[in-house]
This record gives C-alpha cells, sequence and structure tokens, in this order.
C-alpha cells in the first residue's frame, strides 16, 4: 500500500511540473511571436526607406549629369529626404494620440 502513495505523489509532483513547463513554453511562445511579427515590419520599413532613397539617389545623378555638380541638386536631394521623414512623423504623432 506503501508503493501505491509512491506512485500517487510522484505522478501528482510530475503532472503538476509538466502543466508548468507547458504554461512557460506558452507564455515563451507567445512573446517569440510578437518579436518575430516586429522584427517583420522593420524589415518592411527598412526597404521601403532603401527604395525611397535609391529614387533620390537615381534624380541627383539624373540632375549631375545633365547640369553638373551643383548644391541645389544636393540641398534638393536632402530636403526630399528631411521632408519624407517629418511628414512620417507628423502622421505618428496624429496615431498616438
Amino acid at each position: 500500500m506503501e508503493d501505491f502513495i509512491k506512485m500517487d505523489v510522484f505522478f501528482a509532483v510530475t503532472t503538476a511540473s509538466v502543466v508548468v513547463v507547458g504554461v512557460l513554453l506558452a507564455v515563451a511562445l507567445f512573446y517569440a511571436i510578437r518579436i518575430l511579427r516586429n522584427v517583420d515590419h522593420v524589415s518592411e520599413r527598412v526597404a521601403e526607406e532603401s527604395d525611397n532613397i535609391k529614387v533620390d539617389l537615381e534624380d541627383l545623378r539624373t540632375n549631375v549629369r545633365k547640369e553638373g555638380v551643383r548644391w541645389r541638386h544636393f540641398m534638393k536631394f536632402f530636403g526630399g529626404i528631411v521632408e519624407r521623414n517629418s511628414g512620417r512623423k507628423r502622421q505618428h504623432s496624429r496615431t498616438d494620440s
């Protein structure tokens, strides 16, 4: 009879530990999914910005080839970058409110 009590205690402790480990794994999986979604969002934004910079550099190269090196072309290039960034900041501040 004493052996059956030991087996019951063993199975109860084992069951409790399996449940605790399962819950911890579920929580870890939840956070891993959230992190992967954020990484995906960031990679999309990086790809978008790199495409925008590529277009701006192509415009700059075209203007430099046509008219030579002028500060106006560089100012237009950097002004476009600043304009996009300030527009995005205004858009985010509206959505955050």
